[in-house]
């Protein structure tokens, strides 16, 4: 088999995963990520949202970081959410109800597919693994980000060698939320060469990252 059908071959078979996978865990995602709400907090401080911006979720889950990014842009900006499990965007949906937000829309489809009717100022991924080893999705992403917009990566990553043991904790993790242990030395770096002002920093003994970066100009 080629190699780009072979790609192709793995991807469907990634999504098929992870739809699965986020099926059985939609009704007790908001309990498992609790521990890491703070990575949640820094990862959006780092957007350094304004009033009135656009910030693009991508792949928002049950939308627990709508309520920060909300706050970031105020009543006259935007959200956009963008999930491909229609289970975790159930609970999603089910949020914003309850919260009465109407400045939030929400895309039921996988990345690279995504209909994006904006152009934002802003993009979030946390602890979206999947979608940063896809090239294909972060190229449609980042097309659709203003010049000087800030992307801001948050997620897993395999420990350095001075706290190598640290991944006996790190693999029952991602086994569990990623369809593939691909790239997790460096999760970030199909999306570093398209940013300037990139930087990384790791915490929790150098298992989890925050990458951030800058849209560069468009020439």
């Amino acid at each position: 088999m080629p190699s780009a059908a072979r790609r192709t071959a793995a991807t469907a078979a990634g999504a098929t995963q992870a739809l699965e996978q986020y099926r059985r865990r939609a009704p007790v995602y908001d309990l498992e990520l609790a521990a890491l709400e703070p990575v949640r907090a820094q990862a959006i401080a780092m957007l350094g949202l304004r009033p009135g911006a656009t910030v693009l979720d991508v792949g928002c889950g049950t939308g627990l970081s709508f309520a920060a990014l909300r706050e970031g842009v105020g009543a006259k900006g935007q959200v956009v959410g963008i999930e491909q499990s229609p289970d975790m965007l159930e609970q999603a949906r089910a949020r914003l109800a309850g919260a009465g937000w109407r400045n939030v829309q929400l895309g039921c489809a996988p990345v690279r597919d995504a209909a994006l009717p904006v152009r934002a100022d802003a993009a979030l991924f946390h602890f979206t693994h999947d979608i940063l080893r896809d090239a294909a999705a972060l190229a449609h992403v980042l097309r659709h980000l203003e010049p000087g917009a800030t992307v801001v990566a948050a997620g897993l990553k395999w420990a350095g060698p001075w706290t190598c043991a640290c991944n006996w904790l790190v693999w029952p993790a991602a086994l569990h939320s990623v369809s593939s242990f691909d790239g997790l030395h460096a999760p970030w770096d199909l999306l570093e060469p398209q940013l300037q002002d990139f930087t990384v920093q790791t915490l929790w003994l150098d298992t989890v990252f925050l990458a951030r970066g800058r849209v560069p100009p468009r020439h």
